[in-house]
C-alpha cells in the first residue's frame, strides 16, 4: 500500500494481492478516520458480492474467482462499535463487458486498486436496528 494525504483527502494504492476490505479499514483505523467517504477504481479478484433480502433478512451472496474491472467502488465510513466500519457497494466488469453489483463483502486486488477517501470531522456511528436486521445510520 501507498498512500498521499492532501488536507482530509487521502490517496491510497492498493497492490496486487491485497486484500480491498482489511487493508482499507486497517488504513481508516491507523489514521483515524472516523467518518467519511470513499470511492476507487480498479482490478480485483476473489470477489464476494451480496445483495439483503429484507423479507429473509440475510443476504443472497454471489463470489467471482476471476479478475474484474473495479468499475466503480463507493462507500461510507462510519463508526461501528467504536471502530471505523467501511459499508461499500461496487461495480464489476468481466472480459465480456458483462456487469454485476452490489455491496462488497471481500475482493484482492489483481492488478491495482485506486482509492480516494475524504475524512469528515466527527463521530457519528451505526447501531443494529431491529427492524431491518442491519446496523444503520444512527444520527441522532
Amino acid at each position: 500500500m501507498q498512500f498521499k494525504r492532501h488536507d482530509n483527502t487521502y490517496f491510497v494504492y492498493l497492490e496486487k494481492g491485497e486484500s480491498v476490505v482489511d487493508a482499507l479499514t486497517d488504513f481508516c483505523k491507523e489514521q483515524k478516520i472516523l467518518n467519511g467517504y470513499i470511492t476507487g477504481i480498479g482490478a480485483i479478484n476473489n470477489i464476494e458480492l451480496g445483495a439483503y433480502d429484507s423479507k429473509v433478512g440475510e443476504y443472497v451472496k454471489k463470489t467471482f474467482a476471476k479478475d474484474h474491472e473495479l468499475i466503480m467502488y463507493h462507500g461510507n465510513i462510519m463508526l461501528l462499535e467504536n471502530k471505523p466500519f467501511i459499508h461499500a457497494h461496487v461495480t464489476i466488469g468481466n472480459h465480456n463487458m458483462e456487469i454485476f453489483g452490489g455491496h462488497l463483502f471481500s475482493a484482492n486486488i489483481a492488478v491495482v486498486g485506486e482509492f480516494i477517501i475524504h475524512k469528515i470531522d466527527g463521530n457519528s456511528k451505526r447501531t443494529f436496528n431491529d427492524k431491518i436486521g442491519l446496523a444503520t445510520w444512527n444520527l441522532e
